[in-house]
């Protein structure tokens, strides 16, 4: 490489030295999430003191990876990181619950243990519980790196700013999308490919509801994409496989998708019959 080039380079490295390492970031919140769920942890310990030391540790990280970013918080870093932490005993609590919504809903689910150690859906939403707090507290950056995380681990991609209520349910998950200013009530239940989305993707429309409204008690199935800020999914609605809605619907309904398949007899050809499709 030419020297000039080399140059270049080392200037943008030396002032992104105070950046946060994503892999940092993204390796704290494994451990976040395995001293919260004992089936995921690495270590088992053998007293409250070492499990004390071991979440001190972790606040501990947390706050020099946010005194890196300290020129552009909202807040000081200790402050952030305290208030941070503060919330682990109620995002323990919603994704038991997250859980609990997922073995139910699936016959496949032998246990809570289970979903918590090998689900995709609950590991795509556990990240998001975790992301979703530094976006709120207004933390640039970081929430994006633990949701682009968990969406390349997961295929499942929810952005930090969505608002979701609790047992959340996520069943198989690959390719769903939920947007930034989706709202999710309580006790709701999404299949695969499913998309909540936006109408429009101009950028003049950054800081406006584009994204939808899915009441408490909705099961949306594969492939249904749901579109726009003022669409509203009433309660206790389901919406079938691959329905496109950009509409509100009142609660207790139900909207499918029918296709025309038609399907016909016929004798066995004596002779075998290529299809070109």
């Amino acid at each position: 490489m030419e020297s000039e080039f080399l140059q270049h380079l080392y200037e943008q490295h030396r002032r992104a030295q105070h950046q946060v390492s994503a892999s940092s970031l993204c390796d704290l919140a494994e451990r976040v999430l395995q001293l919260l769920f004992p089936p995921l942890a690495d270590m088992r310990f053998d007293s409250e003191k070492a499990l004390e030391v071991y979440a001190l540790g972790l606040k501990n990280d947390l706050l020099l990876l946010l005194l890196n970013l300290e020129a552009v918080l909202p807040a000081p870093a200790t402050e952030l990181a305290q208030q941070l932490m503060e919330k682990l005993a109620p995002i323990h609590t919603l994704l038991l619950h997250d859980a609990q919504a997922i073995a139910a809903g699936d016959p496949a689910a032998q246990s809570v243990e289970e979903v918590i150690r090998t689900y995709p859906g609950f590991k795509a939403v556990a990240f998001y519980r975790l992301a979703h707090e530094f976006y709120r507290l207004g933390i640039p950056l970081l929430p994006r790196v633990l949701s682009e995380y968990a969406h390349a681990k997961t295929g499942i991609d929810i952005h930090p700013g969505a608002q979701i209520g609790s047992h959340f349910c996520i069943d198989h998950g690959t390719g769903i999308v939920i947007g930034e200013t989706t709202h999710i009530g309580n006790y709701v239940k999404i299949y695969q490919g499913v998309t909540l989305g936006a109408l429009s993707v101009d950028k003049t429309m950054a800081n406006i509801k584009r994204h939808p409204t899915i009441e408490h008690h909705v099961v949306v199935y594969a492939g249904a994409t749901i579109l726009g800020g003022n669409t509203v999914v009433g309660a206790h609605s389901i919406i079938g496989g691959n329905v496109w809605l950009t509409e509100s619907v009142p609660p207790y309904s139900r909207v499918y998708h029918n296709p025309q398949i038609n399907v016909r007899r016929s004798p066995e050809p004596a002779d075998a019959i290529n299809y070109s499709i």
